[in-house]
């Protein structure tokens, strides 16, 4: 398996950047791997399920695929083999979203971490977040439940073509899902700055590298049932019903 060195090198040769001395920033391993940030996650999020684009932002619908295909026991064993696809290191460096990254997001970014910012980011000297270890469970034709689905997928869109146009052929699903491992954070402030940062513990292993009035930096390791940051978006039409 590549190491995390090889990694950040084969991406900065195919976007043809410099990573001296650096990590690969957010935007260029989601650029690499044409991934989106989710604009919300929980534990419950599940692959298939279908989001919005409005040109900007995605917004989840509410719905999930797996709710227009089956009902009854099947659907039931199909939520259960969502919520259980196993997870497989997912190939891509660890990263780092900055300061101003940050900001561009917004902060639904750290809360897609479990952590809070109580305070203006502005404010901050310094700030960023560092995602180490990132696996990710996706959806393929070779294993359930994506054989189930995408099989019946198929007879959907001919059976159902109204429900199938107004609710998934122009919206998106979530055919891969993103995890981290663990992620740093890192928070440098003046003295006196109404600034801080606060996370759940539930799941989450916190080791305080630096606590101070000034400085804060500390490691977040997850374990668990674990929440997706980001995902890789498939729109409905082009969901592989062959």
């Amino acid at each position: 398996m590549a190491t995390n060195q090889q990694l950040s090198e084969l991406l900065a040769l195919d976007l043809g950047i410099n990573l001296v001395n650096r990590r690969p920033y957010a935007k260029e391993v989601f650029k690499w791997q044409d991934i989106d940030l989710l604009p919300h996650s929980s534990a419950d999020t599940l692959l298939c399920e279908i989001y919005e684009w409005n040109g900007r932002n995605w917004r989840t619908t509410n719905n999930n695929l797996i709710g227009y295909l089956f009902s009854g026991q099947q659907l039931t064993d199909r939520k259960n083999q969502l919520m259980n696809v196993t997870k497989h290191p997912a190939l891509i460096p660890d990263f780092e979203f900055t300061k101003d990254s940050m900001i561009e997001y917004g902060l639904a970014l750290p809360s897609l971490f479990n952590i809070g910012v109580n305070g203006n980011i502005n404010q901050a000297k310094n700030f960023s977040v560092r995602v180490n270890g990132v696996t990710k469970s996706r959806i393929t034709n070779i294993d359930s439940p994506g054989i189930e689905i995408l099989q019946s997928y198929s007879a959907f869109t001919q059976s159902k073509s109204k429900t199938y146009r107004k609710n998934v052929k122009f919206n998106y699903l979530s055919t891969s899902l993103f995890y981290a491992e663990s992620v740093e954070i890192f928070l440098e402030k003046e003295s006196g700055v109404g600034l801080d940062v606060s996370f759940q513990t539930t799941n989450v292993n916190v080791e305080a590298k630096v606590d101070t009035d000034t400085k804060k930096h500390f490691i977040l390791k997850y374990s668990g049932n674990q929440t997706p940051f980001a995902a890789k978006f498939t729109k409905g039409k082009d969901f592989d019903v062959d």
